[in-house]
């Protein structure tokens, strides 16, 4: 079979190599869809402390188990089930915590194995019908976004900003409206991604400079109830802080290079506007569930973001559209 293995940064190769045969526990799955993400763009460029090469990347996952014909979605961060923290149903919080296309092949292959450690955590889903295989592959990354919101309260009539319009800033805009946010403004750096996600799904607003201002001009000085930094930006986080209400919720979705982790914070704005900051990692197996739920009932539609499927042989081509921001999800068909 043909797979797309990393080597070293800078370095995946497409390859051949023997189709695997499951063990006990085990599942065999025949690959259909494996998106792409912007995690596949910084694993390209600098490698990541959990991968040991050769590795097949790629962990949106959805297939066919080959045994039966099931078609599945598959998670792709894996909690341990029997640490204090999955105990007390914390799963995205695992320290034990491994992942499919970094501690296991993932899914730019045509056969992978799902590990048993997997199956005991129920993170094999049905795919519900009338939901196609390209769909199901995003419910991974729609189950990071949920966990995400969830943790910052968006919910009725809240005034929401995104900041970063790639793949994941649709899906929260996207999310944000089936959870009754009263507005959502969608803010990006980048003007041709800024107007290509919002072509797609219609913030209220979008943004390319000055957010600040402009979030507290459209809020009438009050600022949003809830923000969310869905890019891998200091000052995005900086700016979150500034532009949130009185009792705003902000969400650090995404996390910061290694390198550079720290950001200015005015503790004085936290205090006495009662400002409530939480993180988001990840995702756990009953959010992957729950995100396949949304977009088999509707309430979030995926199909249209993405914009670009390729055959397994032109997955760096994927890789550097995502890098570009050039496409909103690619998805590759093996």
């Amino acid at each position: 079979m043909k797979v797309a293995r990393f080597h070293a940064p800078g370095d995946i190769r497409i390859e051949d190599a023997p189709e695997p045969v499951a063990g006990p526990g085990e599942l065999k799955i025949r690959v259909r869809n494996c998106s792409t993400c912007g995690t596949d763009a910084k694993i390209f460029k600098f490698g990541h402390h959990h991968i040991r090469p050769p590795r097949v990347m790629g962990h949106e996952i959805a297939g066919e188990v080959v045994d039966t014909g099931a078609r599945v979605q598959v998670i792709a961060a894996i909690p341990c089930g029997t640490c204090q923290e999955c105990v007390r149903g914390r799963q995205t919080v695992c320290p034990n915590q491994e992942s499919m296309g970094y501690h296991y092949d993932g899914g730019f292959a045509e056969y992978l194995i799902v590990p048993a450690k997997v199956l005991a955590v129920d993170g094999v889903n049905a795919i519900p019908a009338g939901v196609g295989f390209a769909e199901a592959s995003v419910a991974e990354p729609l189950a990071c976004v949920l966990n995400g919101q969830s943790l910052a309260g968006v919910g009725p009539g809240d005034d929401v900003v995104v900041m970063g319009a790639g793949p994941i800033g649709c899906l929260h805009v996207r999310l944000a409206r089936a959870r009754g946010a009263g507005r959502v403004f969608l803010v990006d750096v980048n003007a041709q991604r800024l107007a290509l996600a919002a072509e797609l799904v219609r913030p209220d607003a979008a943004i390319d400079a000055d957010p600040v201002e402009q979030v507290l001009k459209l809020t009438g000085g009050r600022g949003a109830d809830v923000v969310i930094t869905a890019a891998a930006s200091g000052a995005a986080q900086e700016q979150a802080v500034r532009m949130a209400a009185r009792q705003g919720r902000i969400s650090f979705f995404g996390g910061l290079p290694k390198d550079d982790p720290i950001i200015a914070l005015d503790s004085n704005l936290v205090h006495y506007r009662e400002l409530t900051i939480v993180g988001a990692n990840g995702s756990s197996p009953a959010h992957n569930a729950e995100a396949l739920r949304l977009v088999s009932e509707g309430a979030v539609v995926v199909a249209d973001l993405i914009t670009h499927r390729l055959p397994l042989s032109q997955v760096l081509d994927g890789i550097d559209l995502v890098s570009r921001g050039a496409a909103i999800k690619v998805t590759i068909e093996p």
